[in-house]
């Protein structure tokens, strides 16, 4: 018997798979990559996805020790502080996040409000640093490429890539925003590639490519290797980097990324109010 169970949502509208990871032997559980719902239309937040989470939590009476973020998303606002208030827990991010807080801060000309040094977020965390969910370890790796900042999370055979892998037959995340790197992806992908074959990948998004008629995000270290469509064994370091940024020059901008990062490099805080009680985020024109 699996000493972890892994519960799946998929948010349809962001294309985001949230986990919830549990240790089978004291209901202990961490929170993967929670959405928050953000309507473009309207400047609208609601809670509708991470109630979900809360209810499921709820309903089996499994504890809260960790809300984790593999990254600041570009795809989806966190529901990471939301959680935390309904459910308990500590909000975890890798420790580069500094380096993505300045970045944005910059662009997005934030006032001294804003201190980009990791204290939005409870704890921020170093390579191969270990963590306890229940009784169980949880090894942070640094996997970055996609962002600087991008780390995944390996619990027993488990592994949550947040967005450098995706299904084999979808590939690989895009290299392209500040700071991310085609070079620095590809050595990241071989370290999650050493892992164990039978070693259980759970991946952030899902597209449903061509040819796929159902969501997937659960995969493997040996179908990766065998199957990937840009990073199967064979694919050396130059030719992946030539096709990332290739495919990267042609891809549009997230939809939601210029709201999404001003809060998800905020931990999921909301900016403070203005002089008239109202919250504002900006936009950057003729930039992007």
């Amino acid at each position: 018997m699996s000493k972890i169970k892994v519960d799946a949502f998929f948010d349809n509208d962001t294309n985001t798979v949230t986990y919830i990871v549990i240790d089978v032997a004291s209901q202990h559980c961490a929170i993967i990559d929670p959405v928050l719902d953000y309507h473009a239309n309207s400047g609208r937040t609601t809670t509708d996805s991470a109630d979900k989470i809360v209810s499921h939590i709820d309903k089996f009476g499994y504890k809260v020790e960790w809300i984790l973020e593999t990254h600041a998303h570009a795809d989806h606002l966190t529901a990471a502080p939301y959680l935390k208030a309904q459910l308990g827990g500590n909000i975890g991010i890798g420790e580069h996040i500094i380096r993505v807080q300045n970045t944005f801060k910059e662009l997005f000309n934030l006032s001294d409000e804003f201190v980009p040094d990791g204290n939005q977020f409870d704890h921020l965390f170093s390579d191969d640093e270990k963590i306890r969910v229940g009784h169980l370890d949880m090894r942070v790796i640094h996997t970055p490429g996609h962002t600087p900042a991008c780390v995944s999370y390996l619990i027993e055979d488990v592994a949550f890539v947040g967005d450098t892998l995706f299904m084999p037959d979808y590939g690989t995340a895009r290299a392209d925003f500040p700071n991310g790197s085609a070079k620095r992806l590809y050595h990241s992908i071989q370290k999650l590639l050493s892992l164990p074959d039978a070693t259980r990948i759970f991946v952030g998004h899902d597209y449903l490519p061509t040819g796929r008629s159902e969501y997937m995000w659960q995969t493997s270290v040996l179908e990766q290797k065998r199957q990937n469509i840009h990073v199967h064994e064979g694919i050396g370091l130059e030719d992946f980097v030539a096709m990332r940024e290739k495919r990267d020059a042609g891809l549009d901008v997230p939809k939601l990324l210029l709201p999404a990062i001003q809060i998800n490099i905020r931990g999921g805080q909301l900016p403070s109010p203005e002089a008239n009680g109202q919250r504002y985020l900006k936009i950057p024109l003729n930039l992007m």
